[in-house]
């Protein structure tokens, strides 16, 4: 159960669907134990060149009609909806989802689409294959192309925004602390800024113990308050046990940078969640 916080709701939650590891009625389930108001479900969009990680394209529909079936069924005890992790390079309409998040999974090279978030060796031999060991040419590269995805996507909200430091912590890749990094990532959020669209706190790679802080960090989260951004919590849940995952943590870190609110999704528009 998620304690001492206002927040009851996740919008970035996966399934067997994609590369999630319960069902659709068993994550509800677990939403409703921990006392959620509401789940959205964004199975991962069709990505035409790498089809591993997302809804097979003859099953959209199916996982369309899944989410709305338990959603009737639960709908007493709580609001579920269907919506789409949506990546800036698919080519995919969203027109049948509630709602989108835009992310980037992948960086762009001459033809050649590098996925981000596999593992640090993977990420380690892209950086060298595809940037001559420039680490900080790599998080550019990564800056460069989220910086297009409401753009590209029209999304509700913008998905796990530094989800290059994914490995970083461990595994150092780059310098997060070199001026030219903080310059890229924070070229990325003027971009995307003006659209007035929040940046999901995400706490997913926390719960998989490869991060101690949420997507985006600290520092960037700092950086997006002093601009007035937005944001909305998100555990990027594969699993019943990660709903929520240190949500009550999170809100103490945003109402020490500054944030008064966080956001709440709905289909009406977003309510504002005081802090």
């Amino acid at each position: 159960m998620i304690k001492n916080t206002m927040q009851k709701g996740n919008f970035h939650t996966h399934t067997t669907f994609c590369d999630g590891k319960e069902s659709v009625e068993s994550m509800v389930m677990a939403a409703i134990e921990k006392r959620f108001i509401s789940l959205g479900f964004s199975g991962h969009g069709y990505t035409y060149f790498d089809s591993s990680y997302c809804i097979k394209k003859e099953e959209i529909n199916l996982y369309v009609e899944e989410v709305k079936r338990v959603a009737e069924k639960y709908k007493s005890q709580i609001a579920v909806y269907v919506g789409v992790e949506q990546d800036v390079f698919s080519k995919e309409s969203t027109d049948t989802f509630d709602y989108v998040i835009g992310s980037a999974h992948y960086i762009e090279q001459n033809g050649v689409f590098a996925c981000v978030d596999v593992d640090a060796e993977t990420t380690q031999e892209n950086i060298n294959t595809m940037f001559s060991g420039d680490g900080l040419a790599y998080a550019k590269a990564y800056f460069e192309t989220i910086s297009t995805v409401l753009e590209i996507t029209k999304a509700d909200m913008i998905g796990h925004f530094d989800l290059v430091t994914k490995f970083n912590e461990k595994t150092v890749l780059f310098d997060v602390k070199d001026p030219k990094y903080k310059k890229y990532a924070c070229t990325a959020i003027d971009a995307l800024l003006p659209y007035g669209k929040p940046f999901e706190i995400n706490t997913g790679a926390m719960y998989r113990r490869l991060t101690t802080q949420p997507y985006p960090s600290i520092e960037l989260l700092k950086e997006i308050k002093a601009r007035n951004g937005k944001v909305i919590l998100s555990s990027d849940s594969h699993d019943g046990e990660s709903l929520g995952f240190a949500f009550d943590m999170v809100e103490i870190i945003v109402k020490e940078i500054g944030f008064s609110s966080t956001l709440l999704w709905t289909p009406k528009g977003f309510e504002e969640i005081k802090l």
